[in-house]
Parts: C-alpha cells; sequence; structure tokens
C-alpha cells in the first residue's frame, strides 16, 4: 500500500509539472481547453549514423556516392568471400515549419533538406550524397520539401509545391513514418517526394486525397511530360477496422527523355537496370505509355492497441498500353498492353504488454512475364520505380536483404527492390518475433524471410533465397535509440541464371551484412 502511494503521489507531480510547462491551466477540460503552442516556427531534426560491414559493393569506379537498385543488377554490385566493405555513413533531416499567428493556422510552410555523405568520401566539386573528405565543406544539401499548405475549413487542406508524394490518403505530414510502411500500399508503388498539388478532406470517419503532380517537366513548349493523378480514400467500419479504394494514373509523353543522368527514365530507359524493374525491349520509336492502377486496402487493429491481434493489406492492379509511331506514320499504334497485380497480407499477435512483443507474418504476391513482350502483352507489376530512384520503397516488413530495410544513408539495395522482381514476379515474405526485453527500452527481434520468383529464368530456378537476421535496441531517451543489426541471405537457384546474377558463370556468393546505428529525432 505505501508503494501504491508513492507511485500515485509522484504521478500527481509529475502531471502538474507538466501542464506548468507547457502551459496547461490546471482547471477542469470542461471548463477550459488547453492553449495552443506559442511558436510559429518550429524545427525539427533527424540525426542518424551508422558504421557497416558488409560483403558486397559496386564493381565501377564511377559509383561513388549514392547506390540505388538490386543486387547484381545494373549497379554492378557484386559479393565476395575475401573481400569486406566497411565504412561509416551520416545522414541530417532539418525540419522547419513556420505557421504565421496572422493566418490563425490556415497557412503553413514547410522546408526539409537532406545531408548525407559517407566518412572521407570526396571533397572538391561534389553535389549531394558526398562532401566529407578533408575540407570538405561542400555543395551536399539536398531539398526534400518545399510546400505551403492552406486550410481554408475544417478537415480541408491543400498542398502545393515539392511534398511528399506517398501511396496513402494519410496526412503526410501529420502521421508517424512507420504507419505508412505499414498500411495502405506501404509506399511500395509510391514512396517519394514529388512536386504538384494535392487536396486532402479529413473527417472522423473518412479520409480522401486527390493529387496532380509532374513527375517529369522536359521541353515547356511541348508535350513530353510525365504526369501523375490520384484519389484515393478511407472509410473507419468500426473502431477496429477500415477499407479504402484508389485510383493512379501516369501519363508519360516523354519518350523516356529527363529521368537519372545518362540513364533516362520510364518504361524502356536503363534506369529499370538499376531499381530492378522490368526494361520493355520497345523499338527506337516514339512511344506513349499510360497505366492506371485500381486497387483497395483494408486494416485491422493497425496501432496493435485495441486488442492483441492486428492485420492489414491490399490488391492492386496495373492496366495500360503502350503505343509506338513507326517511321513515316502518323498515329500512334498499340505495341504491349499491360495488366498486372499485386497482393499482399500483414498480420500478427501482440503477446505482451507492449507492442514490442509481437509476433507479425507478411505475405506478398505479385504477377510476373513470361516471354518477354513478343506476345505483346506484358503481365507483371509497375511501381513508381519506372520513373524514380526510388519512386517507391517497400520497407517495412522485416528483412533487409531479400527486400530493402529503410536504415540507409547512401545505399539502398536488396535481392528485390521492385514488387515487380525485374518482371519475373515474386511469392514471398516474412516473419518476425520481436520482445521487449526492457518494456519501451530494450528491444530485440530475431527474423526470417523467403522468395520465390513465379517466372523461371533462362538457365535459373525459381528460389531466389532465404534470410535469418536479427535486431537489438536500446532506447536512450525520447526518440533516440543505439541499434545493432545483421543478416544473411542463402541465394537459390535463381541467381544461377546470367541474367539475373550480373553476367555470371556461377551462382553469386551469399550476401551478408552487420551494422550499428544511432537515431535521434530532435525536437
Amino acid at each position: 500500500m505505501t508503494r501504491l502511494v508513492l507511485i500515485f503521489t509522484v504521478f500527481c507531480l509529475t502531471l502538474k509539472t507538466f501542464g506548468q510547462n507547457v502551459g496547461i491551466n490546471n482547471t477542469p477540460f470542461d471548463k477550459t481547453t488547453p492553449a495552443k503552442a506559442n511558436k510559429d516556427l518550429q524545427v525539427y531534426i533527424y540525426a542518424y549514423q551508422q558504421f557497416v560491414a558488409q560483403n558486397y559493393y559496386p564493381e565501377s569506379d564511377f559509383l561513388k556516392g549514392q547506390i540505388v537498385g538490386r543486387l547484381f543488377g545494373g549497379n554492378t554490385t557484386q559479393t565476395s568471400d575475401s573481400l569486406t566493405s566497411m565504412y561509416a555513413e551520416q545522414r541530417a533531416i532539418p525540419f522547419f515549419v513556420y505557421t504565421p499567428k496572422i493566418f490563425d493556422g490556415k497557412a503553413i510552410i514547410r522546408a526539409s533538406f537532406e545531408i548525407d555523405w559517407t566518412w572521407g568520401d570526396v571533397n572538391y566539386g561534389v553535389g549531394g550524397n558526398a562532401g566529407s573528405a578533408i575540407s570538405g565543406d561542400q555543395v551536399n544539401l539536398q531539398t526534400q520539401n518545399l510546400e505551403v499548405e492552406y486550410r481554408p475549413g475544417n478537415g480541408w487542406a491543400i498542398n502545393a509545391g515539392l511534398q511528399r508524394m506517398f501511396d496513402t490518403p494519410n496526412d503526410p505530414y501529420r502521421t508517424l513514418f512507420d504507419k505508412f510502411t505499414t498500411t495502405a500500399y506501404r509506399l511500395a508503388y509510391w514512396g517519394t517526394d514529388g512536386v504538384g498539388v494535392s487536396v486532402r478532406k479529413d473527417a472522423d470517419l473518412y479520409k480522401i486525397k486527390g493529387g496532380y503532380y509532374k513527375l517529369y517537366e522536359n521541353n515547356v513548349e511541348l508535350n513530353d511530360d510525365v504526369t501523375l493523378m490520384e484519389l484515393s480514400g478511407q472509410y473507419n467500419l468500426s473502431p477496429k477496422w477500415n477499407a479504402g479504394a484508389s485510383a493512379y494514373y501516369v501519363r508519360d509523353r516523354s519518350n523516356g527523355k529527363g529521368g537519372i543522368s545518362i540513364l533516362g527514365q520510364g518504361p524502356a530507359s536503363q534506369l529499370a537496370n538499376y531499381n530492378g524493374t522490368y526494361r520493355f525491349p520497345l523499338s527506337p520509336d516514339p512511344f506513349h505509355c499510360d497505366v492506371v492502377w485500381l486497387g483497395g486496402f483494408f486494416g485491422r487493429n493497425e496501432d496493435m492497441m485495441l486488442d492483441r491481434w492486428f492485420t492489414t493489406g491490399f490488391v492492386n492492379a496495373n492496366l495500360g498500353s503502350i503505343t509506338q509511331k513507326a517511321a513515316g506514320e502518323t498515329n500512334y499504334k498499340k505495341t504491349v498492353s499491360i495488366s498486372g497485380i499485386a497482393a499482399n497480407i500483414r498480420s500478427g499477435y501482440r503477446y505482451g504488454q507492449t507492442t514490442g512483443d509481437a509476433i507479425t507474418a507478411d505475405l506478398v504476391y505479385t504477377s510476373g512475364n513470361k516471354d518477354g513482350i513478343s506476345d505483346g502483352k506484358y503481365t507483371g507489376v509497375m511501381t513508381g520505380n519506372t520513373w524514380g530512384s526510388p519512386g517507391g520503397i517497400f520497407i517495412g516488413h522485416g528483412a533487409y536483404l531479400l527486400f530493402p530495410h529503410g536504415n540507409v544513408v547512401n545505399r539502398f539495395m536488396a535481392a528485390v527492390t521492385d514488387l515487380s522482381n525485374v518482371g519475373y514476379g515474386i511469392t514471398g515474405g516474412t516473419i518476425n518475433v520481436s520482445k521487449d526485453l526492457i518494456p519501451n527500452k530494450l528491444h530485440a527481434k530475431v527474423g526470417g524471410a523467403f522468395g520465390l520468383s513465379n517466372i523461371t529464368p533462362a538457365k535459373g530456378g525459381n528460389i531466389i533465397g532465404y534470410e535469418g537476421n536479427a535486431k537489438l535496441s536500446y532506447d536512450l531517451g525520447p526518440f533516440m535509440s543505439i541499434e545493432a543489426h545483421g543478416a544473411y541471405l542463402a541465394l537459390g537457384n535463381f541467381y544461377d541464371s546470367p541474367s539475373v546474377n550480373g553476367n555470371k558463370s556461377s551462382r553469386p556468393v551469399n550476401p551478408w551484412t552487420a551494422f550499428t546505428c544511432f537515431k535521434w529525432l530532435i525536437f
């Protein structure tokens, strides 16, 4: 009884002190409401630092700085049984949010920037993702977001400018990032930044979002751009269940112009070799590409707090066509019809007292494409990775090497970095068991992953590989942690094929990675 009295007394004193610190009047809530924050300008900083050891690296000396894409792909990454990559990386992302009092919260401007480097990389004459060698005071500041939000009425928001372009109806600036990676389409289709205008309506029971984005503006006087349009919504069926639907449309009239350096972009570009998407073997004739995504998603107890069971999932189909204009012709004629589908379900059970005490299974299926486009059809999946590097990031599954993870700075690589699996499709998944060794303080996780190709590559098999991984993290304070990670991937006979193993005569060495990292979200 004495202990209970002591705990209650400390709790009351803490609550009183907290109320005084944030300027809340100590009166009943039915008589007054908490005061609003009195700051016009708010600043947040995400700081990340990691020390990495792994047995894979790019073979090309030209690929320093940012390396994106699938292992053994166009980024020239290879594994070794004798060489170990060892390096340290740093990332800082400052966020600035300015809400002038004169507009009474109806107008907000946001800006965020990204500073990345590998310790000691290069110095003079560098750009983004580099600049930490001696005398490395260089231009490596990247503009991540720069957008204005106008709130004309209750629940309404209009955002214009360089903003988060996520495949979810959730507010990208008022939702924790982890939720984006486990709900709706989980950033697997669109998980990047883009310039455009979006409109949202958030109500008690539903959310609606519409958007228009300019992915590429080439010649301003010509009809040679790439644009994205979206419409998505979600309805709360009950306190535990929600369901949503969406439609996305990409109109590509660029003929591959623009994009990442000399790689270009779009369905026929070399960007596909880097990102792990399907590269359409189109003729040199000009082409138009139109792709529509129609899908639905659902969730139950997404935050794992209403009871012990939780689940999310989606089904999404991409439909469209590529038309070309042959020499001497005036009209575009269909060359390829596009139809693919992807499905995912993530379910689990929280067996302990915290959300860190859970068992989670995560399964994904994507259709594959056989015989290229010789039959005039592509039956695989397409994502934003066709137009961006990366345009979509599927990172919320718990794997590290089979599928990509999000603890990265300059190097974002995995065996399957895109749902399409280079057009072959995939049946795969993960299972993870997590445990709070000290509740909300010391966290541990062990996991496994597997992947099977739905189409067999030439001279190869269907088994992509099997992964084992583990994680241990300790919370040093609020939003501050130190972590240790490790993973090993046993490659399967899928990588006996030269078409997917980097044109090697035999299966590559199995990849592994180990790293420690420090994370701090500074308010």
